[in-house]
């Protein structure tokens, strides 16, 4: 079961009508009272939850559920109308699994919360990599070059992640904005280009196990970083 708390009524009775769709039981609350009501008759497998609401907002919400001993483990993927990248680094760092800016397309937030709900399963056994001076464990959100920390944006850590689950194969340009950004409508931009410098500059030495195919994409090839996935 989907919880999802939104108090705007459009987008709560689209999502959680495209998540029914989808094989997925979804509920839908217009407020943090009624949330807090459904939550005492049964625990979802995911949460779905907003930032700004009526009552109290949503990172409020999100750090009850982290202090409570029945809620704690559950999934929580914010969503936040936000320009900035900010709302989401703070509910990061209070305890939630990912988020979503609106506006987003539909199929993209869909295909987020399987992936949030896979990575929550305990039956699924965490899958790490580790290539020369690189380890990433996507469940834990962490990247360490040298055994040093890395601080990734999202996107540079979706796209790092798509890298190494496709080892040694090229991602197109094409594939990359549809599976990270949900779309190529931007394909004539240079936002492929500038998240992989950054993600490279990052990465420091590691930032070399990335390979551009001219004309074609990118890919990690694990003979030229010397490591095992």
């Amino acid at each position: 079961m989907v919880y999802f708390l939104e108090d705007d009524d459009s987008i709560r009775e689209l999502v959680v009508y495209s998540l029914q769709n989808s094989g997925m039981p979804a509920e839908g609350f217009s407020r943090p009272s009624e949330f807090w009501a459904g939550m005492s008759r049964a625990l979802p497998s995911i949460i779905l939850l907003d930032i700004m609401l009526p009552e109290e907002d949503g990172l409020s919400v999100l750090r009850k559920l982290r202090t409570s001993s029945a809620s704690r483990k559950l999934p929580v993927m914010m969503l936040t109308a936000k320009g900035t990248e900010y709302d989401a680094v703070i509910g990061l760092d209070s305890g939630a699994d990912d988020y979503v800016q609106k506006p987003f397309r539909m199929m993209e937030l869909i295909s987020r919360v399987r992936a949030l709900l896979r990575r929550s399963d305990p039956g699924t056994e965490e899958k790490s990599y580790s290539l020369g001076l690189l380890h990433v464990s996507p469940s834990k959100h962490l990247v360490q070059v040298d055994g040093e920390p890395v601080t990734l944006t999202l996107k540079e850590f979706d796209i790092l992640c798509l890298l190494l689950e496709n080892m040694d194969l090229v991602l197109t340009r094409d594939q990359l904005l549809n599976r990270v950004w949900g779309s190529s409508q931007a394909r004539e931009s240079r936002t492929i280009d500038v998240h992989f410098r950054t993600l490279r500059q990052k990465l420091g030495a590691a930032g070399a196990y990335i390979e551009t195919v001219r004309g074609i994409g990118y890919k990690i090839d694990s003979k030229s970083c010397g490591g095992t996935a």
